[in-house]
């Protein structure tokens, strides 16, 4: 359901608003170890440690709150860590385990097909990741089978009976909601979230520091751009183009590659559906077009839509996409990696847009449309 979910947002490849630390007050007391994520905190009070999941689905208006101990009695609130046995449930959630070095402890994932890492790919191949069906059907006879120590869970609302069931027989379930993240930054920092799982928060802590310092660098690195581009993105789905909206993800990262985003003054965090015809009006001569859904090639989007030919950016073949990048049963690299990597997305678009600035650096997740 993950991964269909990504491929349904079609024009919005993230959804952002401000790249900027967030300033919150935890919802306990204690110090607080996040710093852009708005989706969860981890609180210190003295030798105790508390993980806050704030936002676990859309529209929640309550928030989980767990221990973290080494504790020999089962409650609904403590989470015994080390966790040495999970299921997660998001190929987002691999890329944070593989940067943990924890991906040995994972034990079933739903539609492993989607899994583009070479890595945890060869672990499905050798039988020691089972295969668990749909993430919204999931075999919950397998998974038990499995006796997990903890399940990572996605969900769109707080109403999933598979989680319930789960849940039922004495296998926490906590949600990571970190596809809610309204800054790239703050998506990438819930390797924190992962961290304290495993008793591995010196290194999440050091591999975010890592990310945000590469991304910060090269965010600043743009502003040496001697040419500002325009750009477009997004396509059209049911007659209806959807653009990223001016807060969005990808409106900041064009706003943070020193682009000319042409939307970038509009409201809203999601995006916006607007007119084939508004489009033209405002984009047809645009320079570079960067995000195309799911087109792999120019051939299959004007079989979709003859109105594609009418942008400058299709004639001169500056089209990027991420969906010729897959992992070898079909799983896009993308959708895997990127949130974890939002220094590599800005290198990316950067690299599109103004070469010189990286003149060593190779595309890590885009591609130039042929």
């Amino acid at each position: 359901m993950r991964y269909f979910l990504s491929t349904l947002i079609i024009s919005v490849f993230f959804i952002s608003c401000k790249e900027k630390p967030t300033s919150k007050e935890p919802l306990i007391g204690g110090k607080s170890s996040v710093k852009y994520a708005t989706g969860f905190d981890i609180i210190t009070e003295g030798n105790q440690k508390k993980l806050i999941i704030k936002k676990p689905y859309q529209n929640s208006d309550k928030s989980f709150v767990y221990v973290l101990a080494n504790a020999t009695d089962v409650l609904n609130n403590i989470i015994k860590v080390p966790v040495k046995n999970i299921v997660v449930t998001s190929t987002t959630h691999i890329a944070m385990l593989e940067l943990l070095g924890a991906e040995n402890l994972l034990t079933g994932f739903p539609q492993t097909r989607f899994i583009s890492s070479e890595k945890t790919r060869k672990r499905v191949d050798n039988g020691d990741i089972i295969e668990l069906g749909s993430e919204q059907t999931m075999n919950t006879e397998k998974l038990i089978e499995l006796a997990p120590e903890l399940v990572i869970g996605f969900s769109l609302n707080g109403n999933n009976k598979v989680y319930n069931t789960v849940e039922r027989t004495g296998i926490p379930v906590l949600y990571n909601g970190d596809w809610l993240e309204e800054t790239p930054l703050g998506r990438a920092e819930w390797i924190k979230f992962f961290g304290v799982l495993f008793n591995k928060e010196k290194e999440a802590d050091s591999i975010f520091k890592s990310i945000e310092t590469s991304y910060l660098k090269v965010k600043e690195l743009a502003l040496k751009a001697k040419k500002v581009p325009t750009i477009i993105s997004g396509n059209l789905f049911k007659d209806v183009w959807y653009m990223p909206a001016g807060e969005s993800f990808i409106a900041n990262y064009f706003k943070d590659a020193n682009t000319n985003y042409i939307w970038k003054n509009t409201k809203g965090n999601g995006s916006l559906p607007l007119s084939i015809e508004s489009v033209l009006d405002k984009a047809q001569d645009a320079t570079y077009w960067i995000g195309c859904g799911l087109f792999e090639n120019k051939e299959d989007m004007l079989k979709s839509n003859q109105y594609y030919n009418s942008f400058t950016a299709f004639n001169q073949s500056n089209i990027y996409t991420y969906a010729t990048n897959k992992g070898k049963t079909g799983g896009l690299v993308y959708f895997e990696k990127s949130p974890t990597r939002p220094d590599l997305v800005l290198k990316d678009i950067i690299k599109i847009t103004n070469p010189d600035l990286l003149p060593d650096y190779e595309l890590v997740f885009f591609e130039k449309m042929e």
